[in-house]
């Protein structure tokens, strides 16, 4: 089964070495949490380039990796730097992770996406994963979500692709917590940084997870970044 566990958030200007140092953690938390998905017998962690074969990308290369991409790229200091990476494991699992970071942009939100694929029956800690990129990125928001989902908030609740959103689970940032409505029907699991992880749904319970949206987005809690943005979250 395919999902998505998702960060967002508005500009935030930082060196190559800040963010080379979010995205090591990002691996070893992913590595930690999905071990059978990051397999070093199946070769780790490659880069994905526009062209080209994919090249090994260590931990200790993403520094300089991330250099490369900047440099490649005239505008990264507005629109951010990117870079995608994937590893392959055992038995059905893969992983990916595609982010652009660092920059200024004045209408798309930097991301950190990182796309799932699972054996049939396998136990994914999505929350624990999306707790992760909340505590590294320091994101605005973030969702765990699938297909389903995305068009079912799409199609029922007038979602646009973009807004703030949940999923399955979600994070809010801290000025978005502050928002969430009483008697929402979730689990709410407060963060040191202030924000909050909602637990919402299980797998397949695509209705609870519309409400949920339309409850939040009614109180303000997932209100979009002011256009042009400038500040990295509400």
């Amino acid at each position: 089964m395919r999902r998505v566990v998702r960060a967002f958030w508005g500009p935030r200007p930082e060196p190559v070495e800040t963010l080379a140092g979010r995205w090591r953690q990002t691996l070893e938390g992913v590595t930690e949490l999905l071990p059978s998905a990051v397999s070093p017998v199946r070769g780790g962690w490659r880069q994905v380039h526009s062209s080209g074969p994919d090249t090994a990308c260590t931990p200790e290369d993403l520094t300089a990796v991330l250099l490369v991409a900047q440099g490649a790229e005239a505008w990264s200091d507005l629109t951010g730097t990117g870079l995608r990476l994937t590893c392959t494991g055992d038995g059905g699992w893969a992983v990916e992770l595609s982010g652009v970071a660092g920059g200024t942009p004045q209408f798309l939100l930097q991301s950190l996406v990182m796309t799932i694929e699972a054996p049939d029956g396998a136990v994914v800690p999505e929350s624990e994963l999306l707790a992760v990129l909340a505590s590294v990125w320091e994101p605005d928001f973030g969702d765990v979500s699938d297909d389903g989902i995305l068009d079912a908030l799409e199609d029922d609740a007038g979602f646009t692709v973009g807004d703030p959103v949940v999923g399955r689970f979600g994070y809010l940032c801290a000025a978005r917590a502050v928002l969430v409505p009483t008697g929402l029907g979730t689990v709410r699991q407060d963060l040191p940084d202030g924000g909050a992880l909602l637990h919402i749904a299980a797998s397949g319970e695509i209705d609870t997870v519309v409400r949920v949206y339309e409850r939040l987005r009614d109180a303000g809690a997932l209100v979009p970044l002011p256009r042009p943005l400038n500040r990295p979250t509400l």
